[in-house]
């Protein structure tokens, strides 16, 4: 379950992989161990406010367990489904539902153009925009990967992700809801 306060997230992770409960400073202590904090911390300070409060609240989700057609924590994301819930609840920018979709009505950006809050697309279901993950720095990109595993951070220069990358895109600032 979630508690929601200005964007801050706790959560108990005990239906999920632990029995482990998460405050704003758990979450620092994990991103920490993993040595994300830092780049969070340079990212914050490069970026404009609201795609460093995406950055930061996506990685509030790590560990919510993946669910084909999920859009929620309580009940788990799949990959667009979780990219759609980042961008409603940081932005306030309502996304298609569909990765493709999303890839369709974003703006096509150069990979070496690449800025945390950005979205990454591969193709992992035959498809060219079958998978999307949230682009965060440094290479890693943070998604909701497949069925049985949970949100977590990937590395696009790890082979599997390099094969299937298909774009970059980039949601512009002015989107309008729909």
């Amino acid at each position: 379950f979630f508690f929601s306060s200005r964007r801050r997230h706790t959560r108990c992770l005990s239906d999920w992989s632990s029995d482990v409960c998460s405050s704003d400073l758990d979450i620092e202590r994990f991103l920490t161990d993993r040595g994300l904090l830092d780049q969070v911390g340079q990212i914050r300070q490069q970026l404009s406010q609201k795609a460093s409060d995406l950055v930061v609240n996506a990685m509030g989700f790590l560990g919510v367990p993946y669910r084909r057609g999920g859009n929620t924590a309580e009940n788990g994301f799949d990959c667009s489904g979780f990219v759609r819930a980042m961008f409603e609840q940081t932005v306030g920018l309502i996304l298609p539902r569909r990765a493709r979709e999303q890839a369709e009505t974003t703006q096509p950006i150069d990979p070496k153009d690449l800025q945390p809050g950005d979205l990454v697309f591969f193709n992992t279901m035959r498809q060219k925009f079958s998978h999307v993950g949230i682009y965060l720095g440094d290479h890693k990109f943070i998604h909701s990967p497949k069925p049985g595993e949970r949100v977590r951070v990937d590395d696009m220069r790890q082979a599997y992700w390099e094969r299937r990358f298909t774009g970059a895109r980039r949601v512009p600032a002015n989107s309008e809801q729909p």
